[in-house]
């Protein structure tokens, strides 16, 4: 009720409810050829409390997602680089926008769609990290600058970017993108880059040949 019509939801709430739940039963009947009476008691039944919908996870996005980031993450404990970056790919391209771009939401799903692309970014850091060990700086380029734009004070994207270029030979460039984020740091937010983004400032300086281990 909160979500849908905050602290004073309107007298016919429940009544408004109970509409929204038939015609999504009627909506999933449908989608998967069920009577109606079948989705009531199997699907979308009815609480105490509440509603539960009760599906497979093969059939909800999110749960693939998270079952091919478990994968992922399972193939880099294992070393299994160029597969735990794979496993990442395919979970990545399940997104094809915001999360839930289409429905209106309230606090709860506002939390939510914030968890998903924080996550959602986690992922990506992790698969550009693995595509770093695989040697992929190259093709990592014009994704990492185009991320950099997007998020321009993630310092993780950054340092990622800054070793890609140091490693396809473009040492000024890695410069320039530090100078950058760190006027910007400084300018905007009053701080300093962090210790490690400072580390590797001073790595690509010195030419430190351990930036060129693609392993590292």
């Amino acid at each position: 009720m909160t979500e849908l019509w905050g602290e004073t939801p309107p007298k016919s709430a429940t009544t408004t409810l109970q509409t929204y739940v038939l015609h999504l039963r009627k909506a999933l009947g449908a989608l998967w050829e069920i009577d109606l009476p079948d989705i009531a008691k199997n699907v979308l039944t009815t609480h105490t409390n509440g509603y539960m919908l009760s599906i497979s996870p093969g059939t909800v996005d999110l749960h693939v997602y998270n079952k091919l980031v478990a994968d992922g993450r399972r193939a880099l404990e294992e070393g299994q680089i160029e597969r735990g970056a794979a496993r990442f790919d395919e979970a990545l391209a399940l997104w094809s926008g915001p999360p839930l771009a289409d429905v209106p939401i309230g606090p709860l799903l506002e939390a939510e769609v914030m968890r998903l692309e924080e996550d959602r970014l986690g992922i990506l850091e992790d698969r550009i990290s693995a595509d770093l060990r695989l040697g992929r700086h190259h093709q990592l380029l014009g994704e990492l600058t185009s991320l950099v734009a997007q998020h321009p004070f993630h310092e993780g994207l950054h340092e990622k970017l800054m070793v890609a270029l140091h490693r396809s030979g473009r040492r000024h460039q890695a410069l320039d993108v530090y100078q950058r984020l760190r006027s910007s740091l400084v300018d905007e937010l009053g701080i300093d880059p962090s210790p490690r983004l400072q580390r590797l400032h001073q790595s690509v300086l010195a030419s430190d040949p351990r930036l060129d281990n693609a392993a590292a």
